[in-house]
């Protein structure tokens, strides 16, 4: 689509989360969703053109959102700014890509090619790209960091799973890659330049100013369905007041509209789905790890020392997952369905307990490592209502106490067990919607 196009689309100040700027506020017209249980198809007045969608006309079909309070403001660039998109092809930043093309003038394209330069993933993702960038009139261009990736995120990964624990490498990606090595480059490519630069991405997550502060947030998305901030909670504390997440400001089925009233080819394609370099020929994620970890039998056993069969490998499960070994279903003491309640490292073993509800895989203290703090540290009390998530789009837990036994290390106490909190996790602590920093579970505690 051509500029002049793009003008053609009425903007409006549709603004979802009370602090969206008008200027990236597209109107949304009446529509039916032919895929979503939450169609919003109330009947029309009288006149045939079709009318807009107000938010509350979208928060009538109940979609959980995340509030603010008002003293968040997003920022905005100058006229003159250099905006970079970093585009993966989806329809999140491809309409991230459309906000702003339409609004600024120096708006160019960037996409990250992290894994092998020959993936079909990889060739079909840039295709797509470019398209869109040629549809918007912006320029694009393609950057490779699979040395970064393959050096910060995946050695990493495989050696965490080497030892039993369950590591999860989008976090690493985002740190690493996305928001490590991108903001690397565009700064030495725009080092002798005057001009501010903006980096812009299409993730459900909002980054803001506290007026009371002055200090630049990391927020949960305006969605609680879609929310992304616990995967951007290890990004680098220094970047955020150059980094845009319009995306973030909106709901899901909003977004997948504004593709189609922009044209954009991607404006049906599918989210994407795990890891591009697992390959479709694969049955599973599994089945992918084998092809980089030798195989390290050890015993399956219960509580009592009993064996009951073998395993390839400790990473071949995680902590809470249903056992595949058969127990005898006609011995009361062992019918049910069993779960990973232990990885004991030192014996090469998987522990099973009987029951999802088991005691054993609660637990209501950890210890964390490599802590780092995204906002300011503060003294925890138990009226800051902090909590805590061990994986994205839980229910969040409340915090009963943190102590600081380092610069990098905490232990957190929660009010109720939870479960499954397993060794290598990413754990995410908040304020309210505010993200406050993030580390690694090193172990569970009695």
């Amino acid at each position: 689509m051509s500029r002049s196009l793009l003008t053609k689309v009425r903007w409006t100040p549709w603004i979802t989360s009370r602090v969206l700027p008008v200027s990236l506020a597209l109107s949304i017209h009446k529509f039916k969703f032919t895929t979503n249980p939450y169609s919003t198809t109330s009947a029309s007045s009288s006149n045939s053109s079709p009318a807009a969608i107000s938010v509350d006309d979208i928060l009538s079909n109940k979609l959980p959102v995340n509030e603010l309070p008002p003293r968040y403001i997003q920022a905005e660039p100058s006229p003159d700014d250099e905006i970079i998109i970093a585009m993966s092809s989806g329809v999140d930043s491809s309409v991230a890509a459309a906000l702003y093309a339409k609004k600024y003038r120096n708006v160019r394209g960037i996409y990250m090619a992290n894994w092998s330069q020959t993936a079909k993933c990889t060739e079909s993702d840039w295709n797509d790209v470019q398209k869109v960038c040629k549809s918007l009139n912006i320029p694009c261009e393609r950057v490779n960091f699979e040395k970064e990736y393959w050096s910060e995120v995946f050695q990493p990964m495989i050696q965490m799973y080497e030892q039993g624990l369950t590591p999860n490498p989008d976090t690493g990606c985002n740190k690493y890659v996305k928001f490590g090595k991108m903001i690397e480059h565009l700064s030495e490519k725009f080092r002798n330049q005057d001009k501010k630069w903006w980096l812009v991405t299409g993730h459900y997550a909002r980054i803001m100013k506290d007026q009371s502060t002055g200090e630049f947030h990391l927020l949960r998305g305006y969605s609680q369905g879609k929310d992304q901030s616990y995967y951007l909670s290890s990004i680098p504390s220094d970047i955020l007041a150059r980094v845009l997440m319009p995306i973030g400001h909106h709901l899901k089925p909003a977004v997948r509209q504004m593709a189609h009233d922009l044209n954009l080819h991607v404006s049906n394609k599918p989210d994407s789905q795990g890891l591009c370099f697992v390959s479709q020929d694969q049955k599973n994620f599994r089945e992918f790890l084998n092809e980089y970890i030798e195989p390290n039998p050890g015993n399956i056993v219960t509580e009592d020392g009993r064996v009951w069969g073998k395993h390839q490998g400790l990473w071949h499960c995680t902590i809470g997952q249903k056992s595949t070994v058969s127990m005898p279903q006609g011995d009361p003491n062992y019918k049910g369905v069993w779960f990973v309640s232990e990885k004991n490292v030192e014996r090469n073993e998987l522990v099973i307990v009987k029951g999802g509800n088991n005691p054993k895989l609660f637990n209501s203290k950890i210890m964390v490592k490599d802590w780092e703090w995204l906002s300011r540290p503060f003294a925890f009390n138990e009226d800051n209502e902090i909590l805590l998530q061990y994986r994205s789009l839980q229910t969040p837990l409340k915090v009963k106490q943190i102590t600081s036994n380092s610069t990098k290390s905490l232990v957190v106490e929660l009010e109720e067990s939870a479960r499954a909190m397993a060794p290598g996790q990413n754990v995410v602590l908040y304020k309210h919607n505010q993200v406050l920093g993030s580390g690694i579970i090193a172990r569970t505690l009695l």
